[in-house]
């Protein structure tokens, strides 16, 4: 067998196809007492691994054991260098993307693409590149625009007298919000074709050439189709959650579109992976206590104690896989794009090592976020409809409501049984549901935005009762940015 090129806190021994000794294999091999140490690649590639052994600050081979066995009963396959890495490896693990095939003349095996997988190459289109690419330069240099599908960022409207008026501002944030849009949400497996006089389809995964300025939407939201939540100044390329929304919510006519990219081949791609992502999820919160289906106020205090394991060794594992299943999701998103790569200072490195690998894929990440960010403003739209209660600002997952008490219970919408209306702001832990993260005194939210920052930049500095946190809850605001 040999032994991987570079010797560190974690290495392979692996035996080659066609050597000596035995069938082709591969063993990793990770030494407890070196994780956390090495040059900074090693550190940065042992990251997942150091926090899966990590027992009060201090790597222990008996958590690491335990911990990695549960991952892979959990996910099903071994954790990968990074989260991310490891949501590349469960998407080809539980969607192959190649088969063997035996040729009928010749007898002979090879690997062949299966029907519906990602294809290696770079097959980027010009408006959705990823922010490093060639093609993404070439248009910004000629002021032509962009996809701009991403989650809200840093959205504000003034506050009202009402809401200045009362003393809370709390903060609520949805839980996996992304696993609540990825499992039948129709994806682009093949690649983007340019289409003139691009005729309207909801089942086609594409990007569309889409004029939203003149379309009325409620002056109190975010504007759906923007991440900024402004609406916007002209035509733009949107993708297919966004279009969908704007023609069925908002009578936008998909007859006034020009042009489109169009993907040759839709599927559910990440249907399989999201079930596995979910199921995992749900597994490890329920051993902190926490589960679909529980009472408001029953969820509220399990939440708030859930990372209070103690000596339980059991719930200290349940905590870090959590916590490793969460970065799974949204790494392995976030992948599609990979764009930030430090650690490859060429450009023409980059587009080989990167983009040409079929995991480079910017036009998915740009649908996955636009269904989740859709996704978003359909439940706070319908929580107003039913409950007049409207968020002053959004900033990614997280949306902040005026309240008379450091609670979201006021903010909920229910049925005559009592239950919670589907569709609207609901607490809980299920992946599209929302967890209480702060409450601030809204005196602190008036004086951020007073001095131009958005109040996002307070949640961490106070807990759910509306408490300083730490002495630095107390910096001003511009010093806290």
């Amino acid at each position: 067998m040999e032994l991987s090129e570079e010797v560190g806190p974690t290495m392979h021994a692996f035996r080659r196809k066609g050597a000596p000794g035995g069938p082709k294999t591969s063993v990793r091999i990770v030494f407890t007492p070196w994780l956390g140490q090495g040059s900074d690649k090693q550190k940065a590639t042992n990251d997942q691994a150091a926090r899966l052994a990590s027992v009060a600050g201090q790597p222990d081979a008996a958590a690491l054991a335990r911990r990695t066995r549960a991952y892979v009963a959990q996910i099903g396959v071994a954790p990968g260098s990074t989260p991310a890495t490891t949501g590349m490896l469960l998407l080809d693990a539980v969607r192959p993307r190649e088969h063997w095939v035996q040729d009928e003349e010749t007898g002979e095996w090879s690997s062949q693409l299966r029907d519906g997988a990602l294809p290696s190459g770079d097959i980027c289109v010009p408006p959705a590149a990823g922010a490093r690419h060639p093609l993404t330069r070439d248009l910004q240099q000629k002021n032509e625009a962009l996809c701009q599908e991403e989650d809200f960022k840093f959205w504000a409207r003034p506050l009202t007298d009402d809401e200045k008026a009362m003393p809370y501002a709390v903060v609520v944030d949805t839980c996996a919000s992304y696993l609540a849009v990825t499992e039948s949400l129709r994806l682009p497996a093949g690649p983007l074709e340019h289409h003139t006089n691009a005729v309207w389809d909801p089942k086609i995964a594409a990007l569309w050439w889409c004029d939203f300025s003149q379309i009325a939407v409620e002056e109190d939201l975010p504007h759906p189709a923007s991440f900024d939540g402004q609406p916007p100044q002209g035509p733009g390329w949107y993708a297919t959650p966004t279009v969908a929304y704007m023609v069925t919510e908002y009578g936008y006519d998909p007859a006034e579109i020009t042009e489109g990219y169009l993907s040759t081949h839709t599927v559910p791609l990440l249907k399989e992976w999201t079930g596995r992502v979910r199921t995992s999820y749900k597994q490890a919160y329920t051993e902190l206590g926490l589960s679909d289906g529980q009472d408001p106020q029953e969820f509220l205090d399990a939440y708030a104690a859930h990372k209070q394991t103690g000596d339980e060794p059991d719930a200290a594992d349940a905590l870090v896989l959590a916590t490793l299943i969460k970065e799974l999701y949204k790494g392995g998103i976030g992948k599609w794009t990979d764009s930030a790569r430090k650690s490859i200072e060429d450009d023409e490195v980059w587009l080989k090592k990167i983009v040409a690998k079929w995991h480079y894929r910017p036009e998915l990440r740009f649908t996955i976020i636009a269904a989740a960010r859709i996704a978003a403003h359909r439940r706070i739209r319908k929580t107003f409809k039913l409950t007049g209660r409207v968020p002053f600002a959004v900033n990614v997952d997280a949306s902040f409501y005026s309240a008379m008490e450091p609670t979201p219970l006021e903010l909920l919408a229910f049925n005559e049984a009592g239950k919670p209306v589907p569709g609207t702001l609901r607490l809980g832990i299920a992946p599209g549901s929302s967890k209480h993260e702060a409450s601030i005194p809204m005196a602190a939210v008036i004086g951020a935005m007073e001095a131009g920052d958005h109040p996002s930049r307070l949640t961490h500095h106070y807990g759910t009762d509306g408490q300083p946190v730490d002495d630095d809850s107390q910096t001003p605001p511009e010093e806290a940015a």
